[in-house]
């Protein structure tokens, strides 16, 4: 499938998963959902097909931040919530990486939602992987913006009492182009996530449920687990009906105004009536809805909710720099000091 960005330069030989593997040693928990994620990460950048040296990882500070190491390419460990700013800054003086930015749900919404509710709306062409395990991992415990209500931690004796972020509704407000939302028991889907990402001119956001098992085992279970997954998770594909339950039997409808759950054969439901996945549409309304549904009333969807093309921050940078570059009577740094008002002393 051809790619609608070609700015980064394709390699003219065949990478492999080994090409990507470092020689670090990784020191995430055992049974970690971050291992499937590196794991689906060296799956899809040799699919890419980007050559090795135009890859670079960007972090910030927590469980999620020891990527970099991680991965055989370029990278930068930043600093806690910085890792926007930082791949923005990568992505501008070089258009001809690929950079992908690894987060943590405290890291991205918390210290650094400022700067990732802004990379989102300035569309800079850069991909977000979010590490959602509503929990501050590295640190040991305590509650993160994405804890759900109630929940006992560390930090939160009693239950927290605060309203987490559902981060697709937080994406979807900041005008994001590109979400997806992925579990983390499942290296196909993220894979096929992250393929797309990379094909999306602009930020792309993938929020993978990822399980702790230290410090919140099980806090995706009553969704992604193999008991409840048939009623509890539906998986988009482009172009075809929203359904799911075991023999997909369910299916999701548009009611006026707002997503209802039906099945087929009852109440005069057949398939026509189930709602068909565009994740290219520029409305974001229906994705937006899509983002927002969770059990016990609906299934979590998962897959890419959305991918609409819009301009790009740096390719609009870019265009700037060379309409100055041709237009502009200032060649050098003697004719810059010697523009505009100008005095001998």
């Amino acid at each position: 499938m051809d790619f609608v960005n070609m700015t980064v330069e394709r390699s003219n030989v065949q990478l492999s998963k080994t090409d990507f593997e470092s020689d670090q040693m990784v020191k995430w928990c055992p049974g970690c959902g971050a291992h499937a994620i590196l794991a689906a990460v060296e799956r899809v950048f040799p699919k890419i097909g980007y050559r090795k040296e135009n890859f670079c990882i960007i972090s910030g500070i927590g469980c999620s931040s020891r990527f970099p190491y991680y991965v055989n390419t370029y990278g930068i460990h930043g600093i806690h919530g910085r890792a926007a700013a930082i791949s923005t800054g990568v992505k501008i003086a070089n258009p001809r990486l690929s950079v992908w930015m690894a987060t943590g749900d405290g890291d991205s919404l918390a210290i650094g939602g400022n700067h990732f509710i802004h990379v989102i709306r300035r569309n800079v062409d850069i991909n977000i992987l979010l590490f959602n395990n509503q929990i501050y991992g590295l640190t040991k415990g305590q509650y993160s913006p994405t804890t759900p209500m109630g929940k006992v931690t560390k930090t939160s004796p009693q239950g927290t009492i605060e309203h987490p972020f559902t981060v697709g509704e937080l994406v979807m407000g900041a005008q994001g182009t590109f979400f997806a939302r992925v579990p983390d028991n499942n290296i196909n889907l993220m894979t096929d996530a992250m393929f797309e990402a990379a094909r999306h001119d602009g930020t792309s956001i993938i929020e993978i449920m990822q399980n702790c098992i230290i410090f919140a085992d099980k806090a995706h279970s009553n969704i992604t687990g193999k008991d409840v997954k048939d009623e509890a998770m539906l998986v988009l594909k482009n172009g075809e009906p929203m359904l799911f339950g075991k023999n997909h039997e369910k299916g999701i409808i548009l009611h006026d105004t707002h997503l209802e759950v039906a099945e087929i054969g009852k109440n005069g439901i057949t398939l026509d009536d189930i709602l068909v996945h565009d994740q290219y549409n520029q409305d974001p309304g229906i994705h937006l809805m899509l983002a927002k549904l969770a059990p016990p009333q609906f299934p979590m969807v998962f897959g890419v909710i959305r991918s609409a093309m819009y301009p790009t921050y740096d390719d609009l940078v870019g265009e700037q720099i060379k309409y100055a570059r041709e237009t502009s009577n200032i060649r050098n740094v003697d004719d810059l000091l010697n523009s505009g008002d100008t005095w001998e002393i």
